[in-house]
């Protein structure tokens, strides 16, 4: 038995980031059964008693720096999961802290690997000795996209250590027993296409949430859509969707919009991806869960994140929060809706490459762990 730390931004109850975690444990104990060894993990959260009660997994307080210690000092090495752990978009904070949590397990003598992550941006310049530092000393550095690794190597990380993977979401199953796109309950009751909605509040003037709706109405009165509302970071995006289906107006005849509610579990908001005809994502795991389940997708782009994993599938986004054309959008959308199978067959290779690169982090970080004495 092998018991490892896992950090990331775990516990806030963020759709995307409790996919990550949740397809890292799933692809540790394959991985584990498969190379006979049992790994026993360790998950540092904000929230460690919901973490616990989600995964059935021991979990400890992130901030609470004596618990922290006592964790990573019991364990046999320290995971920093998936993500985008390693930017300072979000704050002068975030990089400090996950290189901290790094290098607390270095100095206490315990490999650390790198799960498939998102590096960067990177605008604080001071903040690179301190990733180049972590990283060099890292038994297994994967990122996920191959602007990930270049940043890495413009900072002084060697090359030839970085592994290009893909998202460990994209090896996140469908609930036990579940069927892809098999809608449940009322979603049944007609032949309506499905347009999954991801939105997310970014700008502060609201103009980027109000061309999405415009755009979203357009469909909506070009023909008969159901508008699906999907909340991947509660309570804000069920929020910042209320807004927009505010903003909508009158849809045309046999059009609907709805809010849905999938829950805290991951895999419960994958089965609600899998039920789209379409999928219109502003939210990156959202368009993440699209590709796992082989759903046409839309991008509308916040972030260079959004486009470094688009044209991994081989696309490029809609619009941005800058812009966005509703009769480009409904073109589109249209387009995805009425040729499905010409998109599948021109994508599916990109995305079955990408699912099997989501389980390579867990094979790498597991045989160094079966050979580390």
């Amino acid at each position: 038995m092998k018991r490892i730390v896992i950090s990331g931004y775990y516990g806030f109850r963020n759709s995307g980031d409790e996919a990550v975690l949740k397809s890292i444990l799933f692809a540790l104990e394959e991985e584990g059964r498969q190379q006979g060894m049992r790994i026993a993990p360790v998950v540092l959260s904000i929230d460690p008693a919901w973490t616990t009660h989600m995964y059935g997994v021991e979990a400890v307080h992130r901030m609470r720096l004596a618990e922290v210690i006592r964790a990573i000092r019991s364990s046999d090495g320290l995971i920093s999961g998936g993500g985008s752990l390693l930017q300072d978009a979000t704050g002068a904070l975030t990089i400090p802290y996950y290189t901290g949590v790094l290098k607390l397990a270095q100095l206490l003598r315990k490999p650390t690997f790198i799960y498939a992550q998102g590096i960067g941006p990177v605008n604080r310049r001071w903040m690179d000795p301190l990733i180049r530092g972590v990283m060099r000393r890292s038994a297994y550095v994967s990122v996920r996209d191959a602007e990930s690794a270049a940043l890495l190597e413009r900072i002084g990380v060697p090359g030839g250590a970085i592994e290009v993977v893909s998202d460990p979401v994209m090896g996140l199953p469908l609930p036990a027993g579940a069927v892809p796109g098999d809608a449940s309950d009322d979603a049944v009751a007609s032949e309506v296409p499905i347009i999954g909605v991801s939105l997310r509040h970014w700008r502060k003037d609201g103009a980027d949430l109000a061309r999405a709706a415009e755009a979203l109405a357009s469909l909506a009165r070009s023909r008969p859509v159901r508008l699906r509302f999907l909340p991947f970071h509660t309570p804000s995006d069920a929020e910042t969707s209320r807004q927009v289906m505010e903003q909508l107006g009158d849809l045309g005849s046999g059009s609907s919009a709805e809010l849905a509610s999938p829950g805290d579990d991951p895999q419960h908001m994958l089965k609600a991806v899998s039920e789209c005809d379409v999928l219109f994502g502003m939210r990156l795991h959202a368009l993440i869960y699209a590709a796992n389940q082989s759903v046409p997708m839309l991008g509308l782009s916040y972030d260079p994140k959004i486009d470094q994993f688009l044209k991994r599938v081989g696309l490029t986004a809609i619009g941005t929060t800058e812009q966005l054309n509703a009769d480009a959008f409904v073109a589109e959308a249209s387009r995805l809706i009425d040729r499905r199978e010409e998109w599948l067959a021109e994508h599916k290779a990109a995305i079955e490459q990408l699912k099997q690169e989501a389980r390579r982090p867990a094979k790498q970080i597991v045989s160094l762990l079966r050979h580390n004495k």
